[in-house]
């Protein structure tokens, strides 16, 4: 037998194999958690936003204290700063300021570290305020952990640690407070400890968000509240659980090995078997139709049991091939054998015979041609009839029957239903018929009776007579090819071949029923 031609039915194009596309789905199943770690700037930038609204909130409270102090000190307007616009009819919150958090770690800019402090002298009476609110500074810190600069409306820090009598004005954020406008901004941060490895999948671990808020006071800017501090952040948290990371992360590689392994179980491995078991069949061994030892899931039972149903149909109509072409090898021989003979006789020892032989062996070679030409025929009409498709066209009894001549060997006559319709064409209908009667006038029947039932989706034709009958010993062998028990007559065995092969195009059957005398066939077919 040729081996399996692949590439005749799936070309050349190239696929990947299931065993790589597994891989695939696995390596992506465990690349997502890490992938994921390139998403978390949109988390960062939540975090900024959140810091951002902290100080915000920090800051305005301070502020309120602050201008509270300046107020009670009385300070000249004259010493006040730029003045802050608070026009009704642009804002609609107006007599409300709220401050919205506005900073983004994808579009703004980082800027570069806060520029250092310079020399200044702070005025007197803001130093003063700022000297009593140093304490209130000190403790909020130790909570928020919050960086604080309380600066007078020169911008000269009054409160915050070591940079008090020094000068911020000159930074972007504070500039824009003494200008009466907020001021926020994203600047790199000094770390103050070695940054872990896992932080440079972040970008707001370097980052240290600032806040500039001004102060007012009579409609002026009295003073700023600059506050700043580290957001938290993400990847700093996962990296102080790394104890935690880590046994998810061996959960992870566990979970995708217990996947890849059920799947080995239930998919692959099935379906690599019945790859191998289809080799074998094309390869002639009867031994590989039978089940997989391990199917995996019910599709693939399923899929296997249909797989060997077409093997299994397949081998016994390659063995219904086989006997079927050693009956017609068989049934051709003998004829042609018998020509043979009696021509070779007729050229050897033709001129020593009288006219009797020669006229016997002559007519021995016509009647066996005759033979030869009638199994051809009846072969190419059991050839047509399993070759024959549904045309969807129904018909009845009584039409089917009015397509067959006459035939003065017997009476055909109709019991019941020649009117139920079934589905099948007329004429093939009336091929069936013309067989059956045909077989039964050849028997000494003298009388045929057909009669017609219909049982909701399925009709049954009983076709009798009152021929000879069948005898025990052959009732088993009627619907093998080539059966016949008057090859003497001219029978060919086939008749009956054609009828069954017509039979099953329409999804119908035909079986030797008892009967008391004579020949009894039943035949069902849809009901039309």
């Amino acid at each position: 037998m040729r081996p399996l031609n692949s590439r005749k039915w799936i070309g050349d194009k190239w696929r990947p194999r299931l065993a790589t596309v597994v891989v695939a789905i696995l390596i992506v199943v465990m690349a997502l958690p890490l992938v994921g770690l390139f998403f978390f700037r949109l988390y960062e930038n939540q975090l900024i936003r959140q810091t951002e609204a902290e100080l915000i909130a920090q800051g305005a409270v301070l502020a309120a204290i602050y201008a509270e102090d300046v107020r009670q000190a009385g300070i000249a307007p004259e010493k006040l700063g730029a003045p802050v616009s608070a026009d009704p009819a642009r804002d609609n919150n107006y007599p409300y300021d709220p401050i919205e958090p506005r900073l983004d770690l994808a579009s703004d800019d980082v800027m570069p570290t806060r520029p250092a402090a310079v020399p200044a002298i702070p005025d007197a009476a803001f130093a003063a305020i700022g000297a009593r609110l140093s304490g209130i500074l000190d403790e909020t810190q130790k909570t928020t952990l919050a960086g604080f600069r309380l600066l007078d409306p020169r911008g000269v820090v009054i409160a915050g640690r070591e940079e008090v009598g020094q000068s911020l004005a000159g930074v972007e954020e504070v500039r824009a407070a003494l200008a009466g406008r907020y001021g926020g901004a994203l600047r790199l941060r000094i770390p103050d400890q070695p940054a872990p490895p896992l932080y440079s999948v972040s970008r707001g671990t370097r980052v240290r968000v600032f806040v500039a808020l001004p102060v007012e006071v009579e409609g002026r800017v009295a003073g700023v509240v600059y506050l700043s501090r580290t957001p938290n952040n993400i990847v700093k948290h996962l990296y102080g659980e790394r104890g935690k990371v880590t046994l998810a992360a061996i959960a992870i590689v566990g979970g995708t090995l217990l996947i890849g392994l059920v799947f080995l179980r239930t998919v692959s491995r099935p379906i690599y078997g019945l790859i191998e078991r289809t080799k074998r069949i094309a390869a002639g061994d009867r031994e590989a139709i039978k089940p997989l030892d391990h199917h995996g899931t019910r599709e693939m039972a399923e899929l296997s049991a249909a797989f060997l149903d077409m093997a299994e149909k397949l081998q016994a109509r390659s063995d219904s091939i086989q006997t079927f072409a050693t009956h017609v090898s068989h049934e051709l021989k003998s004829p042609l054998t018998a020509i043979q003979g009696a021509a070779e006789l007729l050229r050897d020892s033709g001129d020593a015979m009288d006219e009797a032989e020669r006229k016997r062996f002559s007519d021995n070679i016509v009647t066996d041609a005759g033979r030869l030409n009638l199994l051809v025929r009846r072969l190419l009409e059991l050839a047509r009839a399993e070759n024959v498709a549904p045309s969807g066209e129904s018909t009845s009894l009584e039409a089917a029957l009015a397509l067959l001549p006459a035939d003065n060997r017997l009476t055909v006559r109709v019991e019941a239903g020649g009117g139920v319709g079934l589905s099948i064409s007329a004429e093939n209908a009336a091929i069936v018929l013309a067989n059956l009667i045909d077989n039964s006038a050849r028997h000494g029947a003298s009388l045929v009776s057909i009669s017609a039932t219909n049982a909701t989706e399925r009709a049954t034709v009983l076709v009798s007579d009152d021929g000879a009958g069948i005898s025990p010993s052959n009732r088993g062998k009627v619907f093998e090819p080539f059966f016949t028990t008057r090859r003497e007559t001219g029978g060919t065995g086939m008749g009956l071949g054609i009828v069954l092969a017509l039979l099953k195009a329409h999804d119908g059957t035909i079986r030797l029923v008892d009967s008391e005398r004579g020949t009894r066939f039943e035949i069902s077919l849809p009901a039309a």
